[in-house]
């Protein structure tokens, strides 16, 4: 996902203003700053992104498309038991020697039948060619297939609920990417919001140093280190407004929207209490799509291996022919066709009740064998399908009470540095302070306002993916 390339692990996006302190680049004066050039993106809720991303993302119409597919193809194996209906028209040329030998028609090769015809010897054949026509049409019927077709259309149907849970897993993976992104959006606007402040806080000080400068109170280089700390929080700055759009165009791209850029607006709904651990496994084994798609895998297998088995069945149908048919050769009693065999006019028909049956096939057999081999690969796979499903439920929730945990803290850390700010910018316009010591406090006030919107993104994100390791939103 292009979120998690973004703002995994914090994401690049935000990592650049937790060392805001430590930022140093060629100077930038606030004159050509292009924040306020930025054009108004559309904004967007939470429910809505994620309305609008189940009816639009690429990812969800791709899986349902896939669903839609396997159902379609869960109806051929039923077409079986409609009638097959045919029609042929043959015109062939060749010898006319009869013989008693027998013979059979072996699927490559077509070999016509010649009968009636004066017996020859070896002797006394004849070379000569003779017309020889033949139109009709036949049906097929299924009568009685004694379960192999029901067997097939059962490995048919298992795949399509395959394919159900694999289409719920893309949904649910698409909606996360769509809560993480909308949580980076907020955390970048919050983290741009800090380094304005850290900007305009350290212009007023830069102006103040000017005008103690200028009035021989201070020394040139308490302006020296002011101007160097504006020019820094300055490229922050820009580089959080940046930011800030990059990490809107990922919200529009993670809800499939044509837009190049949405704003995250409003407060996301508040996720459900977490329940027990316990009880976050058993909700999660009993919802998972992943899990349930290996079990469906599971039964798909059984079902295949079923149906392989029942290719080795009786099968009846019925079979009818309607038929004309010339020879032009001499017959060896009677009299000869009419237009030398050129004219299929000679009527036939024909209903027959054919029953065949497969007593054994070696073929057969492997592909037997061979798929239930893959049923125990399919077991194999729902243990350790059930193994991940608990240990990312376990690591997910830990993360989140860690995350929650560490959060009265960081607010902690913001109102000490706050007012340890304070007293130093008091200190630093009644001259008792330096400039030194006034930037220590701002990088301290800024990080810590920073590590505060890093810190809630990732408890909204932690929240986010334990309520996908639990399918919450199924």
């Amino acid at each position: 996902m292009l979120l998690r390339a973004a703002f995994a692990r914090r994401g690049s996006a935000l990592l650049v203003f937790v060392g805001l302190g430590l930022v140093m680049n060629d100077a930038r004066s606030e004159a050509n700053a292009p924040l306020d050039s930025t054009p108004s993106v559309r904004g967007i809720t939470l429910p809505d992104a994620l309305a609008f991303a189940r009816a639009h993302e690429p990812q969800i119409r791709a899986a349902l498309s896939r669903v839609a597919e396997d159902r379609a193809a869960a109806e051929i194996p039923r077409g079986q038991w409609l009638p097959t209906i045919g029609v042929t028209a043959q015109l062939f040329g060749g010898t006319a020697n009869n013989t008693t030998a027998s013979y059979i028609t072996p699927p490559f090769m077509d070999i016509p039948r010649i009968g009636a015809t004066r017996a020859s010897s070896a002797g006394s054949a004849s070379w000569k060619p003779y017309a020889s026509t033949f139109a009709g049409a036949g049906l097929t019927q299924e009568l009685f297939d004694f379960g192999r077709i029901a067997a097939q259309s059962a490995a048919a149907d298992a795949l399509v609920e395959v394919g159900k849970h694999d289409a719920d897993a893309e949904r649910l993976d698409v909606e996360f990417g769509v809560e993480e992104a909308f949580f980076a959006v907020q955390a970048s606007k919050a983290v741009l919001v800090a380094a304005k402040d850290a900007f305009e806080r350290s212009r007023v000080h830069r102006d103040l140093a000017q005008r103690g400068v200028a009035a021989g109170l201070r020394s040139p280089i308490e302006l020296a280190r002011a101007e160097a700390d504006l020019q820094r929080f300055d490229t922050a700055r820009i580089r959080a407004a940046g930011n800030v759009s990059i990490s809107q165009n990922v919200l529009s791209a993670a809800i499939g929207s044509a837009e190049p850029a949405l704003d995250a607006v409003g407060e996301p709904p508040t996720p459900a209490e977490m329940p027990a651990l316990s009880r976050a496994i058993e909700l999660a084994s009993a919802r998972d799509p992943r899990l349930l798609s290996t079990f469906a895998r599971l039964k798909q297998q059984e079902q295949q291996t079923r149906a392989i088995g029942a290719e080795l069945r009786p099968d009846l149908l019925v079979t009818s022919t309607l038929s004309g048919r010339a020879g032009g050769a001499p017959p060896s009693s009677g009299q000869g066709a009419d237009y030398s065999g050129w004219l299929p006019s000679v009527p036939n028909w024909d209903v027959g009740v054919v029953l065949s049956w497969p007593i054994f096939d070696g073929t057969i057999d492997a592909r037997r064998t061979a798929s239930r081999t893959a049923e125990r690969v399919r077991r194999d796979e729902t243990e350790v399908a059930r193994q991940e499903l608990v240990a990312s439920v376990h690591q997910t929730y830990i993360t989140v009470q860690v995350t929650r945990d560490a959060l009265p803290g960081l607010e902690g850390a913001v109102r000490a540095a706050r007012a340890n700010y304070a007293q130093a910018d008091a200190r630093f316009k009644s001259g008792l302070g330096t400039s030194v010591e006034l930037a220590d406090a701002e990088a301290l006030r800024a990080g810590t306002e920073i590590d505060l919107a890093v810190g809630i993104f990732d408890l909204a994100r932690a929240r986010a993916a334990f309520g996908r390791a639990i399918a919450e939103g199924l």
